[in-house]
């Protein structure tokens, strides 16, 4: 179901900054600091933990794979894109059920410990929030614009597949506790090795 634009806060658009980037990345900074660092975000009850080493630029890490894209960690580059929807992170993670948004186990990942929230806009906008569950906490990974409606049908297909493999619906808190459940025993694990 698709989420009318004029629900969500607004973008934060570099044209608003007269183009001036260094003023533009603080200003998205502050959104992403009072959002998931003063104020504490969470997924169903569970707070999330953000990823702070390694820092880049004196921010969190987690700021950086937020608001910039590339598959060579080190090499990433600024997406504006991404950076004009910080403001839609908070809300995504925290009213995906009143939003009536989709979320899902995504399987295939290392580990199939990522949980995918997809924020579908009326105005044709996909963004994404990825989270990953640890044993004790979940924690944000990153949050991107799904730049591509092909990005959106691989998708819709994964979530639907996710959807038919485990027959029902969770709320946040189940999801979590689910794929808790299923994680082998640390001391398990220890003993295997």
């Amino acid at each position: 179901m698709a989420v009318a634009l004029d629900t969500l806060p607004q973008m934060i658009c570099l044209e608003d900054f007269g183009g001036n980037y260094s003023a533009y990345i603080d200003a998205v900074y502050q959104v992403f600091f009072h959002d998931f660092m003063l104020h504490k975000a969470q997924f169903g009850s569970h707070r999330l933990h953000l990823r702070y080493h390694p820092a880049f630029q004196e921010r969190p890490y987690a700021f950086y794979h937020m608001t910039h894209k590339g598959n060579i960690e080190d090499e990433r580059l600024p997406d504006l894109r991404r950076c004009e929807r910080m403001p839609w992170a908070r809300p995504t993670v925290e009213r995906t059920e009143a939003l009536g948004l989709r979320f899902w186990e995504q399987s295939e990942r290392r580990n199939g410990r990522r949980i995918c929230i997809w924020l579908d806009v009326d105005n044709g906008d996909d963004y994404f929030v990825i989270l990953y569950v640890h044993r004790r906490y979940v924690r944000l990974l990153t949050a991107f614009y799904g730049d591509s409606p092909n990005y959106a049908k691989k998708r819709l297909k994964e979530y639907e597949e996710w959807k038919e493999r485990v027959g029902r619906d969770f709320t946040p808190d189940e999801l979590v506790s689910d794929i808790i459940s299923r994680m082998p025993d640390p001391e398990e694990e220890g003993q295997a090795q």
